[in-house]
């Protein structure tokens, strides 16, 4: 009886801890879905993208007219989504695609219309929505597009192990027999040691920052000491002869509905709540370059019917154990997207290998 009862103690305590953080806690065997750059996790594997951040600017921005608060209920996320910590600033306007208005069919037509004339895409999240529900009231949107390339394309490499992994990997990068065009497509950021380093991989008006470390910090805190330690670099920041990189090929494909902000009054409405809170994220990195897909949507509803919730010495840049991951337009301070690699099987590739 009493390791039934510390058992459903546990199981409170846990719960409790998920409902602090303040959105829906991931499976253990998937990678879990930040809602904002400095979310704080014990996931090991995990990822952020800007487009769930744009859709709540748009509701404070264009509805609310200020922050999203909840009647008789504190929820942490929405403090840290109200901070704005990502705007669509941050990212060119030819990359993301944004609407908002009355939840009709009309709408839905319209962003229908316009991702396919803008990016010749499909949505992955629209038919999600219950555009005939009565108590609907409003519908925000984003898509964030990004399909780039490198400036070279790079050698596929070998397959092998990731962080001790028993499963072998695809990777791609340079060896001692590439060519020397392809070391233009690196720019090295710093190299302080075999454990520690990090480079970028050239795009027109894009780059993939990699970085080398276990740190376990939030993506904003990793990627401030990126920077910190870019800016100290004293050493080559050309990769040249004898110089090897390694990079394995990625496939992220994910999804997720963020419930805990889900179902609660909002104050200073005429008693609307949020229906349904979605997030995907489709990524590809192979040695060509890069595809990344995000879509975001939020409905928003009356309470008139509460939801059901649910040579020089050569460097080995060799990114096959844990490391970080940022998407970064070249002219921007602030990244788009981020991901932390621990686990290879949860990102195994799955696209085309050119």
């Amino acid at each position: 009886m009493k390791k039934i009862l510390s058992l459903i103690l546990m199981t409170f305590v846990i719960i409790g801890v998920s409902t602090l953080k303040g959105y829906a806690k991931e499976d253990a065997a998937k990678i879990e879905m930040l809602p904002v750059f400095s979310a704080q996790t014990d996931a090991q594997n995990r990822l952020w993208v800007g487009t769930f951040q744009i859709v709540w600017n748009e509701f404070m921005d264009n509805i609310l007219k200020g922050p999203v608060l909840f009647k008789n209920y504190e929820s942490e996320l929405a403090t840290q989504l109200n901070k704005q910590e990502f705007k669509k600033s941050m990212i060119s306007e030819d990359s993301y695609y944004t609407a908002y208005g009355e939840t009709t069919l009309a709408l839905k037509e319209q962003i229908e219309k316009a991702i396919m004339e803008k990016f010749n895409e499909t949505s992955d999240v629209l038919d999600k929505i219950d555009w005939t529900d009565p108590n609907n009231a409003y519908l925000l949107y984003a898509m964030l597009k990004k399909d780039f390339t490198y400036s070279a394309r790079f050698e596929i490499l070998p397959a092998e192990k990731f962080n001790n992994s028993k499963t072998q990997y695809k990777y791609f990068g340079i060896n001692e027999k590439s060519r020397p065009e392809q070391y233009s497509s690196v720019k090295v950021l710093f190299y302080n040691n075999p454990f520690d380093y990090a480079v970028a991989l050239q795009g027109n008006n894009d780059e993939v920052i990699l970085y080398r470390t276990n740190s376990d910090k939030t993506f904003k805190n990793l990627y401030a000491d990126l920077t910190k330690k870019t800016e100290k670099y004293r050493g080559n920041r050309a990769f040249v002869q004898g110089d090897k990189l390694k990079i394995p090929f990625i496939s992220v494909k994910q999804d997720i509905d963020y419930q805990a902000l889900c179902g609660h009054e909002i104050l200073n409405t005429d008693r609307l709540y949020i229906g349904k809170a979605l997030n995907t994220v489709d990524f590809n990195m192979n040695n060509t370059g890069v595809k990344l897909k995000s879509e975001a949507a939020m409905s928003i509803m009356t309470m008139s019917l509460l939801p059901e919730m649910k040579k020089q010495r050569g460097r080995n840049f060799y990114f096959n154990n844990t490391f970080a991951l940022f998407l970064k337009e070249k002219d921007k301070s602030m990244p788009y997207y981020a991901m932390r690699v621990k686990d290879m099987e949860l990102y195994k590739y799955t696209g085309e290998i050119h």
